[in-house]
Formats: structure tokens, C-alpha cells, sequence
């Protein structure tokens, strides 16, 4: 019997096998895109913090200012440290979240700046495009942003009802000269309403429960050490006003901090200290110095800042 013949296989080469194929172009997913588009938001924004840096410096009577300024070393130290409490926080944070380099500290000052000077939450959203393109994330960093965001709210509230608690009874029984627990104690219960959403937490965060135990504990240093640092700063100023000024003070400052979307916060809670004070000159210009330094700082920063973007947007950004 005749066996069947088998055939062969001839390599073929791999031009002659595919003539027709299709060049396949491989666009690199980790690089950022539109770049043009994210260079003028970046102008836009600076061009926008530079304007306001304009506006508010023909608004600030520098003399003054500057002649009541304190020369210790040790209110400069302070000041300094109630200033970067925030960002330095804020980094400690994402740090362990993200492991985010160094260098995330300069776009976290910058949120600070976009918030303080331009409005309220503009700098979270600026932040969550900073992380989208320099950290590298399996999961999109929006939720983190949010969750950083609602504990920092929710932890400012719960201190500053116990705060609220704290001084209600000294304003009743000092002379201060303001019928104030009224209106304390209402802002007290809007307080507690916005803790008890808490309860809804499974709903609203996106990170698990060590992260935000994590957060938590950082906010709450952070919050304690600046009201610390505020009052230490009031109390190289004039150290003969009793504590029960000071612990007013600082509660309203937070209830103050508490208000969303408004800029130059400190300039606003200097506005009412002034209002509710009045018959206390020498407290009133102390409220005005601090704010008047921070919006300086705020200010100068800012200049810094935009400068710098204007100059080098890709590499700055």
C-alpha cells in the first residue's frame, strides 16, 4: 500500500506573509494629554490670583500694618507654624495614601493659596488634576480628594462643638459684655446635624475604615495645634487678656472656618471679632494684625506662585 505524502511546511518570510499590514501606533497612557489646554487653565488661574493679589494690596494699609507688627522671634515661629499646620497635615496624608513625592507639597500650599484667595473648594479641585497626572493610582484619586475633604469638615465641627460647649457657660458668667448663647447654642445644634451625617458614612466615603481613622487623627492634631499656635500668637500680643477672651475667640474662628465656598476667611472672622468687640481696641487691631498677616502671606505666596507658572507652566505644574 501506498503511504499518504506528507507536505512540508516552508518558513515563509513575514513580509511576504502579511504585505498588506497595518503600522500600529502605541500611544504612551502615562503621559499627560492636552497639553495646550492644561496651559492656559494654568495662566488663567495665575493671571486670576494676581489680579486679586492687585486688588487686595490697594486695599491693606501697610504702614499700620507694619507698625504693629511683633519683633520676637518667637511670634514669627509661631505664625509660621499655624500657617503650614495645614499643608504640612495634608501631605502627611496623601503621603500615606499615595506615597506622593516631595514635591506635592508645593501644589498643596498652591491649593491652600487658590482657596483662601480666589473661592472655597477651588483648590481640591485643582489638587485632584495635580494627582491625576503625578501619581500613579490604580483607582481614580476623586474619592480620596472628597473623603480628605468631608473629615476635614466633619472633624473641624465636632471641635468646634465641644469648644461651643466649653464656652457657652464662660460667656454667661464673665463680663464679657455679649448675650452670645443664644445664637452659640444654635449654631451648636446646625453643628451636631452636620456630625450626625456620620451615620451615612458607608454612603458618602470611598476609602476603608483604617484610611479614615488615619485621616481623622491627623485632621484633629492639625485643628488642635493651629488653635493652639492662634492663641499662642494672641497671647505674645497681649498677655493680660484673661483665657475666657481667648477661648471665644477661638471658637468663633472656627464657627467662621466652618462657612463653605468663601474666601479670606480670617479677613471675615477679623471683621466680626471687631463687630462683637468693639469696646476692646487693643483686641480688635490684634484681630486685625493676624488677618492682615496671613492675607500678606497669602498674598505673597501667591505672587510666588503664579509667577513661577506663568514662567514655567508644564514643569511647575
Amino acid at each position: 500500500m501506498t503511504q499518504p505524502a506528507f507536505a512540508v511546511p516552508v518558513p515563509v518570510p513575514l513580509a511576504a506573509a502579511a504585505p498588506s499590514a497595518t503600522t500600529i501606533t502605541l500611544t504612551p497612557q502615562d503621559r499627560p494629554q492636552n497639553r495646550g489646554r492644561r496651559a492656559v487653565l494654568s495662566a488663567i488661574l495665575s493671571l486670576a490670583v494676581i489680579a486679586v493679589v492687585l486688588h487686595e494690596m490697594g486695599g491693606i494699609a501697610l504702614g499700620g500694618v507694619l507698625a504693629m507688627v511683633p519683633t520676637t522671634p518667637l511670634f514669627w515661629a509661631a505664625f509660621a507654624a499655624s500657617y503650614l499646620a495645614l499643608p504640612v497635615s495634608e501631605w502627611l496624608i496623601f503621603r500615606r495614601l499615595w506615597g506622593i513625592p516631595a514635591a506635592g507639597f508645593v501644589a498643596l500650599l498652591r491649593k491652600r493659596v487658590y482657596n483662601e484667595l480666589l473661592l472655597g473648594y477651588l483648590g481640591e479641585a485643582y489638587f485632584y488634576t495635580w494627582a491625576r497626572r503625578h501619581v500613579t493610582l490604580e483607582a481614580t484619586p476623586f474619592g480620596a480628594v472628597k473623603d480628605v475633604a468631608i473629615l476635614s469638615a466633619m472633624t473641624g465641627n465636632a471641635v468646634t462643638v465641644a469648644l461651643l460647649a466649653i464656652v457657652a457657660p464662660i460667656v454667661g458668667t464673665t463680663t464679657l459684655g455679649i448675650d452670645s448663647r443664644p445664637l452659640l447654642w444654635s449654631l451648636a445644634v446646625i453643628l451636631c446635624i452636620s456630625v450626625a451625617a456620620m451615620i451615612f458614612r458607608r454612603q458618602v466615603f470611598s476609602l476603608p475604615r483604617r484610611d479614615l481613622m488615619m485621616i481623622t487623627r491627623l485632621h484633629l492634631a492639625r485643628i488642635a495645634l493651629s488653635t493652639f499656635l492662634l492663641a499662642l500668637l494672641w497671647r505674645l500680643v497681649l498677655p493680660d487678656v484673661p483665657l475666657s477672651w481667648w477661648l471665644f475667640l477661638a471658637t468663633l474662628r472656627l464657627l467662621v472656618s466652618r462657612l463653605p465656598l468663601l474666601p479670606n476667611k480670617d479677613l471675615l472672622f477679623a471683621g466680626i471679632a471687631v463687630m462683637a468687640l468693639g469696646h476692646e481696641k487693643d483686641i480688635g487691631e490684634l484681630m486685625a494684625l493676624i488677618a492682615g498677616l496671613l492675607l500678606a502671606t497669602h498674598l505673597t505666596l501667591g505672587s510666588v506662585l503664579a509667577l513661577v507658572d506663568l514662567a514655567r507652566p508644564e514643569r511647575s505644574r
